[in-house]
């Protein structure tokens, strides 16, 4: 027991930077706001929308993306403060080992893995659509046998059916090329992600000026078909309107569902040891790139839900159908490519972090130190964990349906802004003299506002994401009690102490 409530001193965290293992230092306030913009901006307008829109909210989804974006400002500016005063790799992770313990941050730590990897898995699922879709413009077609997963899940009746497919092909193939890139390095990632960023984001603009000139203001009508709410505990609907499988609908089950869209700003904490200036930098880079992709994000919803009814979007590739209904083919044609390249650079950042936590881990001993923590001596890089991700995004994109992965992406991002939100608290209790550069305002409010709007969400998702994520826990659970605590370095200090 003192072994999973012993925490490690910011002093420690610090430390930890200097020797062999030390990534490189690269990143300015543009690169790390271009890293989180490129997180956040692609799935979620280009694949996310329209099943959301269709199916859950209605035109309400523009407030369901709002409600979504505030939530992240209050986990946003905690992670600020946490990134301002421990600039180290693996983000909530290293937070929760400084605050609450050893076994919450190897669950958090667990939890971010599910969260980046199971998150780029279900991002190359989508770029394996919108590439198909352009392809087809110029009468290229992928074989059936390769276009799609083996199964995909049918919300009506909740069971995987089969498709014909064995393997989703182009999902496979862009995960070894982003590994590729990854391994070779970070200043390399940057660039090739701030060109894929520069793209997308004149695709958003070119969507929302041209668009809005398409708007029918009785698409609008109703605003909220499916209701307000949509809250449900562990599954059980408690307010607002259920499908018929008795999953929640309305603005609150929206938020919750589009909740993914938003997945990526905390990534640049992640990326503080590669920080020039963490202290200054990270902090700017997270609130700006949130604040920058909400505006953006509500004002497409905004256009789309105007353009066609929402009835009539399209599950798989809501943007670019919307201006083919709207009778701009060519539109259509621009906006498939730039969401192929929009959500490319998605893939790149979660990729990218996924290892990082990685690193963190195995530092602490939680991991094989040998393997997960191997930085290639030339490029400065966790190679061989970023091989590791990419083996495993490539299983899972090549293989699995993309709205199994959706949702269960959701609720591992949620439960680890709900445990940096506690952490501020207990650090400002526990360390109220250390040094913030960046300071969380109003504290406790903001966190607690963090915390509450995240339970929210949780509970507003399907009962099934709950089991997923307890399944995933469990495994965890295994992985620690038979190997992490034996290996743990904290742990080995204090046999040594005792003994």
């Amino acid at each position: 027991m003192k072994q999973m409530m012993a925490k490690k001193s910011l002093q420690t965290l610090l430390a930890e930077m200097d020797g062999e293992n030390q990534l490189r230092r690269c990143l300015g306030p543009v690169s790390l706001t271009a890293l989180g913009v490129g997180a956040v901006i692609g799935a979620g307008i280009f694949v996310a929308t329209g099943a959301a829109a269709k199916s859950v909210a209605g035109p309400a989804l523009m407030v369901s993306y709002s409600m979504a974006g505030l939530i992240c400002v209050f986990a946003a500016l905690c992670y600020a403060e946490f990134a301002s005063m421990a600039p180290v790799a693996g983000s909530a992770y290293t937070y929760a080992y400084a605050t609450m313990g050893e076994l919450v941050a190897w669950i958090i730590g667990w939890d971010l893995v599910l969260e980046y990897a199971v998150g780029a898995a279900t991002v190359a699922n989508g770029w394996s659509g919108y590439f198909q879709s352009v392809m087809a413009k110029i009468g290229i077609h992928v074989p059936t046998l390769f276009k799609t997963s083996p199964y995909v899940y049918s919300v009506e009746t909740g069971e995987f059916l089969r498709t014909g497919a064995i393997i989703n092909l182009p999902a496979v193939l862009i995960a070894i090329i982003v590994t590729i890139v990854l391994v070779v390095g970070i200043r390399e990632s940057a660039r090739f992600n701030a060109t894929m960023v520069i793209v997308k984001v004149a695709a958003v603009l070119f969507v929302i000026m041209v668009g809005v000139f398409f708007i029918r203001r009785e698409n609008w009508d109703p605003f909220a078909p499916y209701g307000w709410t949509g809250l449900s505990f562990f599954g059980l609907p408690v307010a607002g309107q259920t499908n018929p499988k008795g999953e929640p609908l309305g603005m609150l089950a929206g938020a919750a569902i589009i909740f993914f869209a938003y997945i990526g700003f905390d990534s640049i904490s992640t990326h503080a040891e590669e920080a020039k200036k963490p202290q200054r930098d990270v902090p700017i880079a997270i609130i700006t790139s949130l604040l920058i992709c909400t505006v953006l994000y509500v004002a497409v919803v905004a256009v789309l839900t105007g353009m066609v009814p929402y009835q009539n979007l399209s599950k798989d590739a809501g943007v670019s159908d919307a201006f083919r209904q709207a009778g701009l083919p060519w539109a259509e044609a621009i906006i498939a490519a730039a969401g192929v390249a929009g959500i490319t650079s998605v893939m790149l950042v979660m990729m990218l972090s996924a290892p990082r936590v990685f690193l963190a881990m195995a530092r602490d001993g939680l991991l094989p130190t040998s393997f997960f923590a191997a930085v290639h001596p030339k490029f400065r890089t966790p190679w061989k964990s970023t091989i590791a991700v990419g083996a495993g995004v490539c299983l899972m994109a090549g293989f699995l349906p993309i709205d199994s992965l959706l949702h269960l992406t959701n609720i591992g991002t949620l439960f680890a802004f709900v445990i940096v939100c506690g952490s501020v608290l207990v650090m400002r209790k526990t360390n109220p003299d250390a040094n913030r550069p960046f300071r969380c305002p109003m504290v406790p409010i903001i966190p607690i506002l963090g915390i509450a709007g995240c339970l929210l969400l949780m509970l507003s998702l399907p009962a099934a994401n709950w089991w997923r994520l307890f399944a995933w826990l469990g495994i965890g659970m295994v992985i620690y009690w038979t190997y992490s605590r034996h290996h743990s370095k904290i742990g080995k200090q204090l046999r040594a102490v005792k003994g």
